[in-house]
């Protein structure tokens, strides 16, 4: 398969089981909301070393939020509901409570929920009220500001992640100009989430290591420095390999954030630098979800 000179790889990107939940921060502006969002979302970028995999999915305007505020909502992703609970809990507790004006609410509903307000309420040192509205409580924690909201629960559900896709280019510049491309493209796309700074990665991984305390390590047949030391996936003319890694709410929603990620990068084309886009899949031992390169782009 090619795409405006640009080679579609017959291969596909390896995906696993995770849980998944959104929640909402408001705050007195967006400035401040974000500011909130981002820290609880730094050090997210992945389960192998941060337990948590989290980023920035929307803006929403007063309108659009509980409390009539600016907001923005967060997905988080964990291997387990208790990894996920416990993370939660303590980004919650660390950058949500602790940033001004802000609050926090549920963005998932459902019977399964996990914590999100329920024992950040403590801080409030016996000072704290609820209210009951609907049928959800709240949680109203006195701090220097004024108060702190947060509701007391929020729902999550099943989901995947590790969707990727690898842009392979003449040059450094090109690869990385390529896949600001496909992030953009991608941003405002609900249900999904890149967690790695800017939504790129460039130390692509493989499952396992020569070193026995190591889960992953570099995947030598994409590093251009290593091609003649090495059973290499590149040709002489690439120079180049990023990593886009996307996770989603569902199935679905990876597929189109994958489609839109990788039209925008086939749009640039080979004038650009741009020569094959493949995908990190490590022989069915990593996840049960694999999403076909060519079955999507066709």
């Amino acid at each position: 398969m090619n795409i405006n000179g640009v080679a579609i790889d017959e291969t596909y990107a390896e995906a696993f089981g995770m849980k998944a939940t959104r929640i909402i921060i408001t705050a007195l502006n967006h400035r401040w909301a974000r500011h909130a969002a981002e820290a609880m979302t730094g050090f997210a970028t992945s389960v192998i070393g941060c337990g948590i995999e989290a980023g920035i999915e929307k803006e929403l305007a007063a309108d659009d939020t509980p409390d009539g505020r600016p907001g923005v909502t967060v997905l988080l992703f964990g291997m387990s509901t208790k990894d996920l609970g416990k993370q939660l809990e303590k980004r919650v507790g660390q950058c949500i409570l602790t940033s001004p004006t802000s609050a926090v609410f549920a963005g998932m509903s459902g019977e399964k929920t996990i914590n999100l307000g329920k024992n950040i309420r403590f801080f409030g040192d016996g000072y704290q009220i609820s209210k009951l509205i609907d049928g959800r409580r709240y949680w109203r924690v006195p701090v220097m500001d004024g108060e702190f909201v947060a509701e007391e629960s929020t729902g999550y559900c099943s989901a995947v992640g590790g969707g990727n896709f690898l842009v392979l280019a003449h040059s450094q510049a090109q690869a990385l100009t390529a896949c600001e491309a496909a992030i953009e493209a991608m941003q405002d796309l609900p249900n999904v989430i890149m967690p790695f700074p800017g939504g790129v990665v460039r130390s692509g991984s493989k499952v396992g290591s020569r070193y026995k305390a190591l889960p992953a390590s570099t995947n030598q047949a994409f590093c251009p420095t290593l091609r003649g030391l090495t059973q290499t996936s590149l040709s002489a003319d690439i120079e180049s390999v990023m990593e886009i890694v996307i996770n989603g709410l569902t199935e679905s929603d990876i597929r189109s954030a994958m489609r839109t990620g990788i039209d925008a990068v086939c749009e640039l084309g080979t004038d650009s630098g741009i020569m094959r886009v493949s995908a990190g899949n490590y022989g069915g031992n990593l996840g049960k979800f694999h999403f076909h390169l060519r079955e999507i782009m066709a």
